[in-house]
């Protein structure tokens, strides 16, 4: 099995759990600077990659897991990506890889057409050209763009995206659409939902007011407070991911070509969402962030951002269906375990 973006949030925390269910992981990862990449090193220490010096292409072999490998490959490297498949013919591909972040997309657009589209292009034809039994790979709830049709459904259009991060994401899934199409791949796409959890990005939200409250700095909050996100745990994330695995996807049989369903297809295509089903205010996020911190937040209240959708909120009946499966965690005991672990990685009293 390959897991790309494996020194990433989802990926580190993805593969930790398939090595504990016994399967053979290798991961890949660029490694790149978007973010502290102390942070990519801890998550990869965490699997057994103890290295911080790493020549680009050869694989490093785990300390504490006997069947997992982690190499420094970009998605961009066609020539190291092929030969990797050539040599070791895998069944599952979950690309996980990508620029993210809706803001970053205004300022760096380039990064994201790289990684995200180029990027996935090179994955869809080391599938094609090496066959393998299902691709999974990473969309976003962000592709549902200016629906304001919620919860948001996968038959929901996505024809408004907002931000170029969304775009590259909706790409992804039309991409896979026509790789599966043409050339028989059974591809799942995965919609996550505002994740978050212990060893989260520092560009995200959990991060931005936690480190701000602690140290005692104004946290910024957009639309003055005035918005909803379905948070949804890691874990919760995981599992459903590790769910579908097995879940190759069919072709769909009652498919009507005059009324298409954008989340299936005559062909081997399924698109899920992953999310909590439990849109939050945004000023009770960051009350129950208050709450594990055990101080108030300053605030300083801003306009909505370029990009910024005002809600997100995962219809999740399709998974339910698919694996019976719902993500379940409360908000308040992911955020505590998030600022357990902000304390306790950060060296914060």
């Amino acid at each position: 099995m390959l897991v790309t973006g494996a020194a990433g949030f989802i990926g580190a925390a993805l593969i930790r759990v398939l090595l504990q269910n016994g399967h053979t992981v290798y991961g890949i990862d660029n490694l790149n600077s978007y973010y502290d990449i102390q942070l990519k090193y801890a998550r990869l220490k965490l699997l057994g990659i103890s290295t911080n010096d790493f020549s680009s292409e050869k694989f490093y072999k785990s300390d504490l897991y006997l069947d997992f490998y982690f190499g420094k490959i970009d998605l961009l490297s066609t020539n190291s990506l092929e030969d990797l498949f050539e040599k070791k013919k895998f069944d599952v591909v979950i690309n996980l890889a990508a620029q993210a972040g809706v803001r970053y997309s205004l300022e760096n657009p380039k990064a994201y057409i790289d990684a995200n589209v180029v990027g996935f292009f090179n994955i869809l034809e080391c599938c094609r050209h090496y066959p393998v039994k299902h691709l999974l790979y990473a969309s976003s709830s962000s592709v549902y763009g200016l629906n304001e049709n919620t919860p948001f459904k996968e038959k929901c259009s996505i024809a408004h995206p907002v931000s170029l991060y969304a775009a590259t994401k909706k790409f992804d899934e039309l991409a896979a659409h026509v790789y599966s199409y043409l050339y028989n791949i059974p591809t799942t796409g995965l919609r996550f939902f505002t994740v978050y959890g212990p060893w989260g990005r520092p560009d995200m939200s959990p991060y931005l007011f936690t480190d701000a409250i602690l140290n005692n700095r104004a946290i910024k909050v957009f639309n003055n407070g005035n918005m909803l996100r379905d948070f949804t745990y890691i874990d919760d994330v995981v599992e459903g991911i590790v769910r579908l695995i097995d879940k190759i996807p069919i072709c769909d049989s009652t498919w009507n070509a005059e009324d298409p369903d954008p989340s299936s297809s005559i062909c081997s295509y399924r698109i899920y969402n992953i999310g909590n089903s439990q849109p939050i205010k945004l000023m009770d996020f960051i009350m129950a962030i208050e709450e594990a911190c055990g101080k108030k937040a300053v605030k300083e209240y801003l306009p909505m951002q370029p990009g910024d959708v005002y809600q997100t909120n995962a219809e999740t009946t399709l998974l339910q269906e698919a694996v019976n499966y719902k993500p379940s965690t409360l908000l308040h005991d992911g955020v505590k375990a998030y600022v357990e672990w902000y304390k306790d990685y950060y060296k914060v009293n």
